[in-house]
């Protein structure tokens, strides 16, 4: 299996010669200016105007996920998400390359849900902005063609989500895990504005922010200071959960996880959108974890 992060240059080596399908997987998420505030686009406008050429947009904020869950971004039924990944030309033997253009969350979100499903996938170090820095060729316009759907074949990785019921139990000391939440320290520690009801982390969860994993560059750490910035959590024996707001930063952990070795992270879907809607699940303030 190929690293899951992906470098411009090498990418487009592989894209020239036709043996990758990339992905735009952008959304358009405004700051909270208030409690409750979740103002959410999707990144398809920004994808015409410019997008690595030969891809694809990729819409988690519809098409790739779950309509009728109560919460955003809800991951499908598999079956529905191959349907969908189908219509964008995912089919076996061709591995995938995600990217976005503000800041690699969505991209590891899509490379999560491929991962789960058995396909091979990476995502673009630095996103878009990486690309451009490259100097390599962008291209403008709306999409092309329908694709012709592949065969997908299906191979589901157990244990890649927990529930509020999975959180609950290991509150109580029921099932052992290490929960980590990947905010960074401000909304973490509820200091400032949530796009969902409550304000606040999970108790007893620690925090590692997705943001701490890239430089100023965008680009993910060095192999060993992506190692450091884990916190033990690479070599942690108990299994690693991970949420965040919505089940999308949490992603970057998980993709951090990954490419130092460790594949077997789950990640909490629902997140702080579903658990700050039940009043009588607990949240808590401050940054001592």
């Amino acid at each position: 299996m190929t690293a899951p992060i992906i470098s411009a240059e090498l990418l487009d080596v592989r894209r020239r010669k036709a043996e990758v399908l990339v992905l735009d997987a952008t959304v358009e998420l405004a700051p909270a200016k208030h409690d409750g505030d979740h103002t959410s686009s999707t990144g398809l406008a920004g994808w015409e105007r410019e997008h690595i050429p030969g891809s694809r947009h990729a819409d988690l904020l519809h098409l790739l996920s779950d309509p009728a869950a109560p919460f955003h971004f809800a991951v499908p039924s598999p079956s529905a998400l191959v349907a969908a990944l189908s219509s964008l030309g995912v089919r076996d033997g061709v591995p995938v390359v995600t990217y976005d253009r503000n800041g690699g969350l969505w991209a590891a979100r899509l490379w999560y849900l491929l991962d789960w499903l058995g396909v091979e996938a990476s995502v673009l170090d630095g996103g878009f902005a990486a690309w451009q820095s490259a100097g390599l060729p962008v291209s403008a316009g709306p999409a092309g063609a329908p694709v012709d759907a592949g065969p997908l074949t299906v191979r589901e990785r157990d244990g890649r989500w927990v529930g509020k019921e999975d959180l609950a139990a290991w509150m109580a000391g029921e099932k052992d895990a290490t929960v980590v939440c990947a905010l960074n320290p401000e909304a973490y520690a509820g200091e400032v504005p949530t796009r969902y009801s409550r304000r606040g982390h999970i108790p007893g969860s620690g925090n590692l922010p997705a943001r701490s994993l890239t430089g100023a560059d965008g680009l993910f750490l060095p192999a060993e200071e992506l190692r450091a910035a884990l916190g033990g959590l690479a070599e942690d024996p108990a299994p690693v959960w991970v949420y965040c707001g919505g089940g999308i930063s949490a992603t970057v952990v998980a993709l951090a996880l990954a490419a130092v070795g460790r594949g077997d992270v789950a990640i909490y879907d629902g997140s702080l959108e579903e658990w700050s809607a039940d009043p009588s699940l607990p949240l808590e303030l401050g940054r001592g974890g």
